[in-house]
């Protein structure tokens, strides 16, 4: 055999052997991540695509629900068509976003439908979803799986934390789906986002965990999962999963700026809620009374204090636990019921978390050192009140003055005036018109500054009459007419 021939052999023997192990790296890697459910990785520990979704998705699909919800708004009109009116003819461009679509415009109201998903979690025929799927809605709607349908009731909801419980009667063998751990979710993992975007039933969609522990200004107890799996609207109450078909998150909002970027409340947030919402239909929460803000680098140094962390006390409010146990302004708590507090909005879920009652021991700074105060918790109650027409009649709305925040959020020039947080069906208010988010400007053509304001010109207002609103909405203002009794 000629040299030439005997390396061309040698480096083709060369080659199958570089292959072959290769190739059983390869099978060895799939082999180890399969039997652990958590997706395919190599030996070098870096991860590669899953190759189980499909048995994934087979294996939750029937515990995820589509949701059809209907909400009669009152009080239609020229007015209404020029907030709620299609300018674009055929298509609103809007609808789809929003995942809304008003229909039957008259001078008498029009009927709002829209689309959300959900997950069964037992055989009873409980199912958790969000609060702003099925808030206000006059009738909802559940298909599973096999197409079936059912009628649906709210059981309980939570608009602080965006959750809610409904139930279906009547279904049988149903398929719950099982609650994971978020706590034990590490960024980068892979997780499947199920649900309706848009209506189409039973999409799913794969990505990773961008990010944990997110605020994105939507409440008091933001902490969301932020993931690049698709999340459209319609996907809102449905499972985000790990890859052994648990549920770690509950997809809740998209950045309408961007792609790739969704949010979902940790499972681990539901699992506190939900047994409270099944129980007695609303969350109780505990109260300290407190206004915090977060230590900045600056004012770290100010206060003396070695590191930036804690909550800074900006606010004590009267006669709460906070001022029964002598914690003042200016205070900066360190630890709460041995729990630290590295970050001020880690404060307000702790505390929600604790049984109400509960003496809880807190750390805090003061003054250049460290002092230990005991502290028995209250119950929060709801800063939003109820609007009175008269001692026997009520409007029917929840309001609450509009912080900076909220101006910021919806645009207004200042934070004068009260928002309308509900409207309670068939009330005076919701047959006139008013909806949620509407920001009350004036009442009988004079200025409303916040919530007292406005109560007193509700109690002045004679029974048997109607009170004039001027209500800021979207980008422009509208009157309102709401009959007192």
């Amino acid at each position: 055999m000629d040299k030439k021939k005997f390396s061309r052999i040698l480096i083709a023997l060369v080659l199958a052997v570089a292959m072959l192990g290769l190739g059983y790296g390869i099978s060895t890697a799939v082999k180890a991540s399969d039997a652990t459910g958590t997706g395919v990785s190599g030996t070098s520990g870096v991860a590669m695509i899953p190759a189980n979704f499909s048995d994934l998705a087979e294996k939750v699909r029937s515990g995820v629900v589509n949701i059809q919800t209907v909400k009669t708004m009152k009080g239609g009109g020229p007015v209404f068509r020029h907030f709620f009116g299609n300018p674009f003819q055929d298509r609103d461009p809007f609808e789809d976003f929003f995942g809304l679509r008003p229909q039957s415009y008259s001078s008498e109201g029009f009927e709002q439908n829209s689309l959300g998903s959900g997950f069964i979690i037992d055989r009873e025929g409980y199912i958790v979803t969000n609060n702003h799927v099925v808030e206000n809605a006059d009738e909802i709607k559940v298909k599973l799986s096999d197409g079936k349908e059912f009628d649906a009731k709210v059981a309980g909801k939570d608009p602080k934390t965006d959750l809610a419980l409904i139930k279906i009667d009547g279904a049988s063998g149903l398929h719950p789906i099982a609650m994971g751990n978020s706590d034990d979710l590490k960024v980068g993992s892979w997780v499947v986002a199920i649900g309706s975007p848009f209506g189409l039933e039973q999409t799913v969609t794969a990505g990773i965990v961008s990010a944990k522990g997110r605020i994105i200004g939507s409440g008091p107890y933001d902490n969301f999962i932020q993931t690049d799996a698709s999340i459209n609207p319609g996907n809102s109450g449905g499972p985000l999963l790990n890859m052994k078909g648990e549920v770690i998150g509950i997809n809740t909002a998209i950045m309408a700026s961007g792609q790739g970027i969704g949010f979902a409340i940790p499972v681990n947030m539901a699992k506190e809620v939900v047994p409270q919402l099944k129980e007695k239909g609303k969350v109780t929460r505990a109260w300290l009374g407190v206004g915090i803000q977060e230590v900045t680098e600056s004012l770290a140094q100010s206060f003396k204090l070695k590191e930036k962390k804690g909550a800074l006390v900006s606010q004590v409010f009267q006669n709460s636990p906070a001022e029964k146990a002598g914690i003042e302004q200016g205070d900066i708590i360190l630890e709460f019921d041995g729990k630290e507090i590295t970050d001020s909005k880690e404060l307000p879920m702790i505390v929600s978390a604790t049984p109400v009652g509960k003496a809880v021991a807190i750390k805090l700074a003061r003054n250049g050192s460290v002092t230990t105060k005991e502290a028995k918790l209250g119950e929060m109650e709801q800063k939003a009140e109820v609007v009175k027409a008269s001692s026997r009649k009520m409007i029917g709305i929840t309001i609450q003055d509009v912080t900076p925040q909220i101006a910021n959020a919806l645009g207004l020039k200042d934070d004068s005036g009260v928002v309308v947080s509900h409207v309670e069906p068939g009330s005076p208010a919701a047959h006139a018109g008013l909806q949620k988010g509407d920001v009350i400007q004036e009442i009988n053509r004079k200025p409303v500054k916040d919530s007292q304001a406005f109560l007193h010109k509700i109690e002045e207002a004679k029974e048997g009459g109607s009170i004039l609103l001027l209500v800021h909405r979207g980008q422009g203002n509208l009157f309102v007419a709401v009959p007192m009794g």
